[in-house]
């Protein structure tokens, strides 16, 4: 049993897996309410942006009531602040990169390739933390690439996207975001010892809703005026995957092991294009559908062998 992990008995279990549950639908709803603001002409920057406020106004009252978190804030060394701002720029570029690939892709291609995280993470501690690339690693990293040939491959389906149909400039987006979102997985990991979740998380949403509202006013990107059923969906993009999704995971992180939680995380992408087929009648290829699970079974090799890897530098 991993040594952070609550002590739990049956009944804690099965709520934890309950919530599991919970936290991995509401996390894959998110692509479908995006992709509903979409088409409410809602600009995926915005879509960004609302997402990155909202999340940072959620947090408001949970750093009002401890003062040990504002206490943490308060004293923030000058290089920690730097990777804070790092961290939640690269964040923004996350929520920026995916989002819009919904535009030109599947959302199961999208889903698929922005769940490539762990690879990148894998490859990003190579080079910044010394550390080896393991051979799990290296096969999901493989996988992937030849999941995305086939992904890129053209095939027919039936692909809803709002802008355009060009699955290889969503994919590349959609691979944008994963890489982003390592570098600022890489960061929190190194400031874990440093600073408690909730407070870097609401510097860094901060730093990412700033970052993506800059971005908003440089590139003009229209803001007011939209449809209040745009809006509405913007907001439950940010509420269910943050309030309900990461809330759920995190409860179900304390009751049962990280690897278990993050290998069943991967099936996000799977949810969401069910979704996506219930609400668009979007179905994509059978090509395409080889090639994300054959992407997904390199990311699950990736994530496998990180924890091998993490439990032996444990002991």
């Amino acid at each position: 049993m991993d040594k952070f992990m609550i002590p739990t008995t049956s009944n804690s279990t099965i709520r934890a897996l309950m919530m599991l549950v919970i936290g991995i639908l509401a996390v894959s709803l998110a692509a479908v309410f995006i992709r509903l603001a979409q088409e409410e002409s809602v600009p995926s920057l915005v879509i960004a942006g609302g997402r990155l406020l909202f999340a940072t106004v959620l947090l408001i009252p949970i750093i009002m009531q401890r003062a040990d978190y504002r206490a943490q804030i308060r004293k923030i060394s000058r290089n920690d602040a730097i990777l804070i701002f790092i961290s939640g720029i690269f964040l923004a570029l996350h929520f920026i990169t995916w989002i819009s690939s919904l535009e030109y892709t599947s959302v199961l291609i999208s889903g698929v390739l922005v769940t490539t995280s762990p690879i990148w993470v894998a490859i990003l501690e190579v080079v910044v933390l010394k550390s080896r690339l393991s051979w799990g690693v290296i096969l999901g990293l493989g996988m992937a690439l030849i999941g995305g040939i086939i992904i890129a491959t053209p095939s027919g389906g039936i692909i809803t996207p709002p802008t355009a149909d060009n699955p290889i400039l969503g994919g590349l987006l959609a691979l944008l975001g994963a890489m982003a979102v390592a570098v600022y997985l890489i960061i929190g990991r190194k400031m874990r010892g440093t600073i408690a979740l909730t407070p870097y998380i609401f510097m860094v949403y901060g730093v990412g809703a700033m970052t993506t509202l800059l971005v908003i006013l440089i590139s003009n990107t229209p803001f007011l005026g939209l449809s209040s059923a745009g809006y509405g969906w913007v907001i439950l993009v940010a509420v269910m995957p943050q309030l309900i999704g990461h809330t759920s995971l995190n409860y179900a992180l304390a009751y049962l092991p990280a690897t278990i939680v993050s290998l069943s995380t991967q099936t996000e992408p799977i949810f969401s294009a069910l979704g996506a087929f219930l609400v668009f009648g979007e179905l994509p290829s059978w090509t395409q559908g080889l090639g994300g699970a054959i992407i997904l079974i390199g990311v699950v090799s990736a994530t496998i062998s990180n924890a091998n890897n993490s439990k032996r530098m444990a002991t």
